[in-house]
């Protein structure tokens, strides 16, 4: 429950910094994927306030392929090494793969963010019970390469509710206790059920466990705004203060100074006494 050790606590919404050392993700591909350039970048999102940072070496975008986990393994783990070698911050690994999310936790990361919810992986759950560590289950239909492909809910909010109940009683069946759920925003999602999520968030905290939102830059902020990718700041800002609002315990963004600003001003206002 969010009472657990998570190695940080909820009385405030947190930050999560993305760091994708790939060299084809949607939003900032290539830009990392050099050791020297991600370790750089890491430091500057933990000197923004960053509270946790998510290390991603392979993509998921929609149309995705899958790479090899020695592939992705030779991608993360110089960097996780480096950050180390000089930061505490709290480090999480964006894998489904059993053998990567190990390796990682080996070497420092503190946290497992699973795209499929321990599902793609038969192995993971025993991976994230061997080393206790926090695990984010995520909503995705499908997979990063058919999910966006004419995605269909008869009924958005009742069919991730009963995959949250199934994925938690699983969990703790394999003695996981340490969980943040993600809905899974533009991950075999259409642009009204993106809208519909964020218009409840507040239904997902009946769990009783922390709730990530990851919203940056994707392609329904596009639609509504027509904006590039590279101009979605304020749209991702505007559903981060909405997120943050409805009590979203961490936001999963690009772009951390911003949201430390937008998180300041709302936990401000949250804080002020009425006269």
């Amino acid at each position: 429950m969010i009472d657990a050790d998570y190695g940080l606590t909820f009385d405030k919404s947190r930050i999560m910094g993305i760091l994708n050392v790939t060299p084809d993700s949607f939003s900032d591909g290539g830009k990392y994927l050099q050791r020297e350039a991600a370790v750089e970048q890491a430091f500057r999102m933990e000197a923004e306030g960053a509270d946790i940072i998510d290390i991603g070496g392979e993509s998921s975008r929609p149309g995705a392929t899958p790479i090899s986990e020695t592939e992705e393994l030779n991608r993360i783990l110089p960097v996780i090494t480096e950050i180390r070698k000089r930061s505490t911050i709290l480090l999480s690994v964006d894998t489904y793969k059993a053998r990567v999310a190990n390796e990682a936790l080996q070497y420092g990361v503190n946290w497992v963010n699973d795209i499929s919810a321990l599902r793609m992986d038969p192995d993971m759950h025993r991976v994230v019970k061997k080393w206790d560590c926090p695990v984010v289950l995520m909503h995705m239909l499908g997979d990063p390469s058919t999910m966006q492909v004419n995605p269909y809910y008869q009924h958005v909010l009742a069919d991730l509710h009963a995959f949250f109940s199934e994925r938690i009683q699983y969990s703790i069946s394999c003695g996981i206790k340490k969980i943040i759920l993600d809905p899974g925003i533009g991950f075999g999602k259409r642009l009204e059920d993106n809208l519909l999520i964020l218009k409840r968030l507040d239904t997902f905290r009946q769990y009783g466990y922390p709730l990530l939102i990851g919203t940056s830059r994707k392609s329904f902020i596009g639609t509504i705004t027509g904006r590039k990718v590279e101009d979605r700041s304020a749209g991702t800002l505007a559903t981060i203060g909405w997120s943050v609002a409805q009590g979203v315990s961490i936001v999963r963004t690009h772009e951390v100074a911003a949201a430390y600003d937008t998180l300041n001003l709302i936990h401000s206002i949250q804080a002020t006494m009425p006269t």
